[in-house]
């Protein structure tokens, strides 16, 4: 069977909501990883087959298919097609799974995914009816589920069901900034991230590094923010201990063996297995959990052969009941921050999540890595790579 491998894999800083990007159109986001693919691979442009993108909201300026026309934008010409898939917050990872499903199938030899979510000037919900407020889910889906809640709300459940403290929450919450501070100072994130050259209220600036992250955040600080989706004293679920609304865009550059071997590629990991799942609707959060059972047993493997995993830090509840039902360590999760610092650019999240993998195994020598995150609606994706 082909194997699908990484070459490259890179991600835009992610700007925070009306950030540094604010003036930026989707189209050139989603464009600039793209660019830099090409520049730092060398390739023409012809040699890719298919550019596969997620976008949770295509609509207005992301909408029309921006799949398409991000390539075009990053001057990849007529000849280069493209598509947007929308599996919502798990869009840019199932985007890369396909990928890399398409490459070991033979039908594709090299192509791209990734993914693009600009929240500052297409709001979440924004491709419900034109609506930008969340609508009552009871009304508009399913009517044959008796309740139906929103993510907020679903990640208080969650934290009910497990016992979760605030306290226990706010922990991570303020782990995942220092871990990202870390990374930074390090320059853990020089090889993966992008600059990105754009205007501010029309004057020339070039974007460098994550707007969002606060690494001064205490938990002295995080017990006075208010809840988020309850009333106060009733919530556990805040500003500080959930993910940040941010833009950003990524892209990995996928390939058989062979074609990387014929373009003089040395590729940065492999695609070992991939899953998706379905779970709850009302703790749509949980997720996670068999994705990355079901993920590892297809591998034959198990949690102990994974080196680092990722697990999108929608909420820090999502992160916690994963901990607590998988028995990873906290250790080897997440290393240089998640989205709570970071930002999740809906998206272009789960490519990032790769990217970020592939590159700390990359840095440190280590072999296995699992991705996984949740999904509204009650779904989750997850992939396995290992180090060339």
């Amino acid at each position: 069977m082909t194997e699908a491998v990484i070459v490259d894999a890179v991600r835009t800083p992610f700007g925070k909501r009306d950030g540094s990007f604010r003036d930026t159109h989707p189209q050139d986001l989603a464009a600039a990883p793209l660019k830099a693919l090409q520049a730092r691979n060398g390739f023409d442009p012809t040699t890719i087959e298919d550019v596969m993108f997620g976008c949770v909201k295509p609509v207005f300026e992301q909408g029309s298919n921006i799949g398409r026309i991000a390539p075009m934008v990053a001057g990849w010409g007529d000849t280069v097609p493209g598509f947007q898939l929308d599996r919502m917050c798990g869009s840019g990872q199932q985007a890369l799974n396909l990928a890399a499903a398409n490459v070991r199938a033979d039908f594709h030899d090299v192509v791209v995914a990734g993914g693009i979510e600009h929240m500052t000037r297409v709001p979440m919900s924004s491709n419900r009816s034109g609506k930008t407020a969340e609508p009552d889910m009871t009304d508009t889906y399913f009517d044959h589920y008796d309740e139906l809640v929103h993510q907020g709300e679903s990640a208080e459940r969650v934290a009910e069901k497990w016992d979760f403290d605030r306290r226990e929450l706010d922990e991570i919450a303020v782990d995942s900034h220092r871990r990202w501070k870390r990374a930074k100072d390090e320059g853990r994130f020089d090889s993966q991230l992008v600059p990105v050259e754009t205007e501010v209220d029309g004057e020339g600036i070039v974007v460098e590094e994550d707007e969002h992250p606060r690494p001064d955040t205490d938990l002295e600080t995080l017990a006075n923010l208010p809840s988020a989706f309850r009333d106060e004293g009733d919530g556990v679920i805040h500003a500080g201990n959930s993910s940040g609304i941010v833009d950003g865009a990524s892209a990995l550059l996928v390939a058989s063996e062979e074609a990387a071997d014929e373009h003089g590629w040395e590729p940065m990991a492999r695609v070992v297995q991939t899953e998706v799942v379905g779970v709850d609707p009302v703790l749509m959060l949980t997720g996670p959990i068999p994705a990355t059972e079901q993920v590892l047993e297809k591998a034959d493997m198990e949690p102990g052969d994974i080196d680092l995993f990722e697990v999108n830090e929608a909420f820090a509840s999502v992160v916690a009941a994963w901990l607590n039902e998988t028995g990873i360590s906290w250790e080897d999760t997440n290393v240089n921050g998640g989205a709570i610092a970071h930002g999740h650019p809906l998206g272009a999240t789960g490519s990032a999540l790769v990217t970020k993998l592939v590159h700390e195994l990359e840095r440190t020598g280590q072999d296995t890595a699992l991705s996984t995150m949740c999904i509204g609606f009650g779904q989750a994706v997850a992939t396995i790579v290992e180090r060339v």
